[in-house]
C-alpha cells in the first residue's frame, strides 16, 4: 500500500500540530516496513531535511519517499481549500491513502482520505481566534466533513466535539493520542 502524508506542519517546530505529525510519522516508519510512505512537504521559506526535520530515523528508510515544494501556505489554501482543485496525486503520485491535517484538504483522484483533527476552537471560542484563521479552518472542516473517510482525533474531547458540533458520524472518528 502507498500512503501519502502531509508533513508541512513540522516546519513549525515546537507546536503541538508539528510535534503530533512528527511523532506519528516517526512511529509509522519505525514499526512498518511493508507499506510505502510518501511525505509531502511545502513551505516557501522553511526547509525539510530529515533527520534534522525531527523524525526518528538515522538514515532514510527504503520505504520512504519525500516530495518537497516551495509554495507558501496561501497557495494551497487557494487551490485546495477554496477552489478544491489540483489533486494531491499531481504532487506525490498515486497513493491508496492520504493523511492530512485539518488545515489543508487537497482533493484526491482515488485515494481514501484521512485527516487529523486537533480541536474545534474556531467553533467553541471564536472570540479568541483571528477572523482569518476562523474562515480558513471552517472552510477546511467543511471538506473534512464531506470527503474524509476517517478522522483521527487527538482526544476523546475532540472526538465528542467533532460529533456534536460538526455532526460527523462516530464510525468515521478514531482517537489516537499524541505520543512523546
Amino acid at each position: 500500500m502507498r500512503i501519502g502524508i502531509d508533513v508541512s506542519q513540522v516546519a513549525y517546530e515546537g507546536t503541538g500540530v508539528g510535534e503530533y505529525i512528527k511523532n506519528l510519522v516517526g512511529e509509522l516508519l519505525r514499526i512498518d516496513t511493508k507499506n510505502e510512505y510518501i511525505l509531502f512537504f511545502s513551505s516557501l521559506r522553511r526547509k525539510f531535511s530529515p533527520p534534522a526535520g525531527g523524525f526518528n530515523f538515522q538514515s532514510k528508510p527504503k520505504n520512504l519517499e519525500i516530495k518537497t515544494y516551495r509554495f507558501p501556505p496561501l497557495f494551497f489554501d487557494l487551490f485546495w481549500n477554496r477552489l478544491h482543485i489540483l489533486p494531491i496525486e499531481w504532487f506525490i503520485g498515486d497513493v491508496d491513502i492520504f493523511i492530512s491535517s485539518d488545515w489543508t484538504q487537497p482533493p484526491t483522484r482515488k485515494a481514501k482520505k484521512i485527516t487529523i483533527l486537533y480541536d474545534l476552537i474556531v467553533y467553541k471560542h471564536p472570540e479568541e481566534t483571528d477572523r482569518k484563521i476562523i474562515d480558513v479552518q471552517k472552510r477546511c472542516l467543511s471538506w473534512v466533513k464531506k470527503e474524509c473517510d476517517k478522522i483521527i482525533c487527538i482526544s476523546e474531547a475532540t472526538k465528542k466535539d467533532a460529533s456534536d458540533i460538526l455532526g460527523i458520524e462516530k464510525e468515521r472518528l478514531r482517537v489516537i493520542y499524541p505520543g512523546a
